[in-house]
């Protein structure tokens, strides 16, 4: 009999705090080693703080990119203490390679990604999260903040084809404007 591992302080905070707020957490079984994680959608800087609450209640660790300007003193530390990785724009090798290099060097690693790159309406996703993982070999985990139904976590593992704009739009459709907190926001592939 395999005994169950015992949650820690900052896992018990977590699931008060989104068992308080109403949230669902959708823990999958079974999760890869390394993942480009798609979390969708994102139209409200509170999805950050209930993806967080989300990554604090499983335990696993995952990352996320920011411009590196905002990696200065004192807001650099929290950053990457939260799991945050700073990106050079203007860095000669493309934010594909600098990513998929990343991940092929770690032994664990999940980074999220919002494809429509900011809170607002945008007319398209950006298609740099697939590019990651299939460069990288490793899965996209599908993940959703879901205002609507108070749920939150990873519903789906899809492995990219190479058939980018298949893909690409079936990971969208997995997604609808119901889900996001501002739906008006909610972005078309």
């Amino acid at each position: 009999m395999t005994q169950k591992k015992r949650k820690t302080l900052k896992q018990r905070i977590a699931q008060t705090l989104l068992k308080w707020l109403g949230w669902k957490a959708l823990v999958p079984e079974s999760r890869p080693l390394k993942s480009v994680i798609c979390v969708a959608p994102h139209t409200s800087n509170i999805d950050f703080i209930i993806g967080k609450l989300y990554h604090n209640f499983t335990g696993v660790g995952s990352h996320f990119m920011m411009k590196k300007e905002w990696f200065v003193f004192p807001l650099g530390h929290i950053f990457r203490a939260m799991g945050g990785i700073p990106i050079d724009r203007k860095h000669k090798m493309s934010l594909v390679d600098q990513v998929a290099e990343t991940i092929c060097k770690a032994e664990r690693f999940h980074l999220g990604v919002t494809p429509e790159g900011t809170r607002s309406k945008v007319a398209k996703w950006k298609t740099g999260f697939y590019y990651m993982a299939l460069k990288a070999g490793v899965p996209i985990e599908l993940a959703k903040i879901d205002y609507a139904q108070k749920e939150v976590g990873i519903f789906e593992i899809f492995n990219p084809t190479g058939n980018a704009e298949q893909d690409i739009a079936y990971i969208h459709s997995r997604y609808n404007k119901n889900m996001a907190r501002v739906p008006e926001y909610f972005s078309e592939y």
